[in-house]
């Protein structure tokens, strides 16, 4: 198996096989991890892991993964070492989820995640001794939340390993001042879960669904992820200027993003999840996305809401459909 200096799953398979429910994929686990960091696939692998390979010895006096993601304070290292760690993480840009404090260098990244975080945090089911999956994870700053809620363990999902390099490059610092952080994230989409696994506690999907060509497929995959009586947790883009059932299904683009499939109401998708035997449906939040939650950064630095919504009508998209609106909904399996 892949054995990079920072990015080691040893740890991770050794939890599994005590977990019945997931020795199974343990044993598959390491040769899904080769494909999805393969270098024959990913042309600037070498370049991220050299970021990683590259990183200085620093020893964090403080993690907070509660209020905020916080490894160290400034006092940790001096003016040169911080410019040093800015110019490496550079190299992984763009950094779409976060915001993070690593030693005093804040990381300012285009999604301000904290908000979404704040907005769910109170109405899910507590996150203590849970086992939890995030499934489209980015780069895991909501899995460190989790974390920092008192989940047992935190596994996320995401394909794409410029994402995953972000977060064990913010791992291996940890790690140095609580060893065996109980948090992974893996090379994986939701397609290489094994089915009927019915083993997560919790299972989080958000900003996943109206990438998926079929949303019922992606409920029913949620689904078979949780145990029964397990919680979904799912937030995505919605139409809510009617009560109606009712679904856009954008020709062309959506806010300049290709692959926007459906977007449902909220009456709607509490559909979807009864139909696809959900029960104790919720929709506990909706939020215009604003650009204090998602902008330009110096950290992401392509372009942002400000460059997808209609100039002289920000209720419209650039292509003319209703401005992003997010929801947040929770179920029971």
């Amino acid at each position: 198996m892949i054995d990079y200096k920072v990015i080691n799953y040893q740890c991770l398979l050794d939890a599994l096989e005590n977990i019945p429910e997931l020795r199974q994929w343990a044993k598959v686990l390491p040769e899904q991890i080769e494909q999805g960091l393969s270098p024959t696939r990913w042309g600037d692998l070498p370049q991220w892991q050299g970021v990683l390979d590259q990183l200085p010895d620093l020893t964090p006096s403080t993690l907070n993964f509660k209020n905020h993601v916080q490894i160290g304070a400034a006092a940790d290292c001096s003016d040169a070492q911080r410019e040093q760690l800015k110019q490496l993480l550079m190299g992984l840009h763009p950094w779409r989820k976060g915001p993070y404090a690593l030693f005093g260098l804040d990381i300012d990244t285009e999604w301000r995640s904290d908000l979404k975080w704040q907005r769910l945090q109170a109405e899910i089911e507590p996150l203590v001794d849970r086992l939890v999956l995030d499934v489209g994870c980015g780069n895991g700053y909501h899995c460190w939340r989790m974390l920092g809620d008192g989940a047992r363990r935190v596994i996320g999902i995401d394909p794409s390993p410029r994402f995953i390099h972000q977060f064990y490059a913010l791992e291996y610092f940890a790690e140095k001042a609580r060893a065996d952080l109980p948090v992974d994230i893996l090379p994986l989409s939701i397609e290489a879960m094994p089915t009927e696994l019915k083993a997560f506690d919790t299972v989080f999907s958000m900003g996943v669904l109206y990438h998926r060509r079929s949303p019922m497929d992606h409920l029913r995959e949620l689904k078979d992820l949780l145990r029964p009586g397990g919680q979904l947790v799912l937030e995505t883009l919605v139409i809510d200027n009617i009560d109606t059932d009712h679904t856009l299904v954008p020709e062309g683009r959506y806010a300049k993003m290709r692959n926007v499939w459906f977007i449902p109401t909220p009456n709607t998708l509490l559909s979807w999840l009864r139909k696809c035997g959900f029960k104790a449906e919720i929709c506990i939040d909706v939020c215009p996305t604003s650009h204090e939650e998602q902008r330009r950064t110096e950290w992401m630095t392509f372009e942002s809401l400000a460059d997808f919504v209609d100039t002289e009508n920000p209720a419209l998209t650039f292509e003319g459909h209703p401005a992003p609106v997010r929801a947040i909904f929770t179920a029971t399996a």
